[in-house]
């Protein structure tokens, strides 16, 4: 077997769809989705994968009927209710990136108190993505950036790729070395567009509550026959 990736990144995608084919509303894909999130993890941490980060809401959901919205809050409030005890349980960090300042109240003080329980976890570093944009990610950087450029702080020379790196949501995490795509879509969808310069893409068929510990090794091991060159011949 190849080298097993430090950090994959995953679009879950295909809940509403597996549900519609089974004769269940959009919602109970959602509910099943989220089920396999904590199995995934587990499997992927067993593998040697130490960075997850998984794009549960994008800042374009929010065109979606409210009524799935609302429901989508609701799971994602629960799911992090719930992931106190799994994350004690698997000495899991747990960090949410996006912009937050859209969410309710009471959801960001569940984030907060999350962040800060799992905070010193050596275990499966989990990074979900809540109403995140990549482009948003990529403009919120530079707002911090240009701020300190305003007030003089920070010379125009000094703007590098290595100073946005360090002012996006990921800042202090690797960049993923694998993207994966649940149910056959092939495209990126505004996630991590500034992190994903280098990384491997991986489209599986299956749709996210279908993919199971398999599957994954599918991708890493699809992963590892690849070369990775880095730009060089």
């Amino acid at each position: 077997m190849g080298n097993v990736p430090q950090h994959v990144a995953i679009i879950l995608d295909g809940n509403g769809r597996w549900a519609k084919a089974k004769g269940m509303p959009r919602n109970y894909g959602h509910a099943q989705g989220a089920k396999n999130v904590e199995t995934i993890c587990r499997a992927a941490y067993d593998m040697g994968i130490h960075y997850i980060t998984m794009y549960a809401f994008s800042t374009e959901n929010w065109k979606r009927p409210q009524d799935e919205v609302d429901a989508l809050m609701k799971l994602l409030d629960t799911y992090i209710a719930s992931c106190m005890k799994t994350a004690k349980r698997d000495n899991m960090r747990v960090r949410i990136i996006g912009d937050k300042t859209a969410l309710s109240p009471s959801l960001q003080e569940h984030i907060r108190e999350l962040e800060e329980y799992s905070k010193e976890f050596t275990g499966l570093q989990l990074t979900i993505a809540v109403n995140y944009g990549g482009r948003d990610d990529i403009v919120r950087a530079l707002k911090k950036v240009s701020g300190k450029l305003a007030d003089g702080s920070l010379d125009p020379e000094d703007v590098t790729e290595d100073l946005i790196s360090k002012n996006v949501d990921t800042w202090d995490i690797p960049d993923p070395d694998l993207l994966i795509r649940t149910c056959g879509e092939q495209r990126v969808s505004n996630f991590l567009l500034w992190q994903i310069a280098y990384s491997e893409f991986y489209f599986a068929e299956v749709a996210w509550p279908d993919f199971t510990p398999q599957e994954l090794q599918k991708a890493i091991d699809a992963y590892g026959q690849r070369e990775r060159r880095f730009g060089k011949l």
